[in-house]
């Protein structure tokens, strides 16, 4: 295996991709550079094919960088020990290499070994699609020694950025019906970086290669028909509280344990999140309904599940997947949803600390009357509950304030609160 060759055509892929179609500057590039010092590794972790390769690459740019992609299958088998041939074969091609990229580099067995050496005199970055396999690892052999930075998907900024659209302070009446209906296409077919190129048809490949190569291959699993049901059952109930046993009579699995191990896997591949129910008590707090949220909202799209019938809930998908997007290694707020006995529900409670520090519910409206008095009232009763007045209603394109039961409940439209830096 010629390791000089497979590098040098990884680079000049990427190089070549970069030429013909430009890369978009992704957010928090800046912020993770101070992170990428050694002995420290910095860990890129995501869905595949979220953007990794490239945000690593651009991380980077101009300095003496040896870059090698384990996702291919000319890789497939490499032995630990192969890694210093790899090292040297940067050596050879580009001289002293001050950082390195191992991507995907779960893919090769006892990868942490090597990287435990290399960060001793070289700045690291690992990237990789399987949250529990480097996180485990990591935290085994570095003892704290790394820094997990966790990237999803375009965010609706990049996507304008994409679009070539303007982001600006103010916008016209004509640039703002251009911006919902660039919202519209955004949320149908997501912020996978191959979609704005291929449409939605590539979300659909894209969903397969995530349930084949890191759920189904990855663990092993023989009962082929059962997952891709399961995990498709998941994904199309997304926003919807959930529990393992509902989840087992719906798929026809025998075992509950079986249906909370399968979502792990997805959850490991980043393909859901899974957010639980806040409550003070925390015994009640793990036995509740879960929440599901998917990784993209063009992957419920693109499996079948109807954009226009369930516009609200593809927003609050859109809602998690942005509050996620703002965490930082430094500020990472919980996010939870609220219920109470009576059935009232917030979307979304956001605990910073001890504290729950904002509640927000998400509607498909355009003017208040579209606004349904039981999301108030529900923000009232979860403001009294949690003792938050930080109270938000995200709309589709209604904005304003009022006063109820003397707490100030502020809407926002989505695009607006979307373009926000968090």
């Amino acid at each position: 295996m010629d390791f000089k060759v497979i590098v040098r055509e990884q680079r000049e892929e990427l190089e070549s991709m970069e030429r013909s179609e430009g890369f978009v500057e992704r957010e928090g590039l800046e912020h993770a550079e101070k992170f990428l010092q050694h002995p420290n590794i910095l860990v890129v972790t995501g869905v595949r094919r979220c953007g990794k390769s490239v945000y690593s690459y651009l991380l980077v740019k101009g300095k003496k960088t040896g870059y090698v992609n384990f996702d291919d299958e000319r890789l497939a088998g490499l032995r630990s020990e192969d890694l210093n041939r790899l090292l040297e074969s940067f050596y050879e091609l580009y001289g002293e290499v001050e950082y390195v990229i191992l991507d995907e580099v779960q893919n090769v067995e006892n990868w942490q070994l090597f990287a435990n050496r290399l960060r001793r005199t070289k700045k690291v970055i690992l990237t990789g699609s399987n949250s529990t396999l480097l996180s485990g690892e990591l935290s085994t052999h570095l003892t704290g020694r790394y820094i997990d930075i966790r990237l999803y998907p375009f965010s609706f900024r990049e996507f304008l950025k994409k679009k070539g659209f303007a982001l600006q302070n103010t916008y016209t009446t004509k640039e703002k019906a251009s911006l919902l209906l660039l919202l519209r296409e955004y949320l149908e077919i997501g912020g996978f970086p191959e979609a704005q190129k291929f449409g939605k048809a590539i979300v659909a490949r894209i969903y397969d290669d995530i349930i084949t190569k890191d759920i189904l291959l990855r663990h092993k699993i023989t009962k082929t028909e059962e997952l891709k049901k399961f995990a498709r059952y998941l994904v199309t109930n997304a926003s919807q509280e959930t529990t393992y046993s509902s989840l087992a009579r719906a798929v026809g699995i025998k075992h509950i344990a079986t249906a909370s191990k399968w979502a792990g896997y997805l959850e490991d591949a980043f393909l859901i999140n899974r957010v639980e129910k806040f409550d003070y008590k925390l015994k009640q707090q793990y036995i509740s309904p879960k929440k599901v949220y998917c990784a993209d909202t063009g992957i419920i799209t693109s499996i079948g599940f109807s954009f226009s019938e369930n516009i609200g809930r593809i927003m609050e998908n859109a809602v998690f997947l942005e509050l996620s997007r703002r965490k930082t290694p430094e500020n990472a707020p919980d996010i939870y949803y609220w219920k109470d006995a009576s059935q009232k529900e917030v979307d979304f409670a956001i605990k910073t600390g001890k504290k729950i520090t904002q509640l927000i519910q998400v509607t498909y409206a355009n003017d208040r009357e579209e606004i349904k008095e039981r999301e108030n009232k529900s923000l009232i009763k979860g403001s009294d509950a949690l003792r938050c007045d930080n109270l938000l209603v995200i709309t589709w394109d209604y904005a304003g304030e009022e006063t109820m039961d003397g707490k100030k409940i502020k809407y926002e439209p989505m695009w607006k609160w979307l373009l926000e830096k968090g």
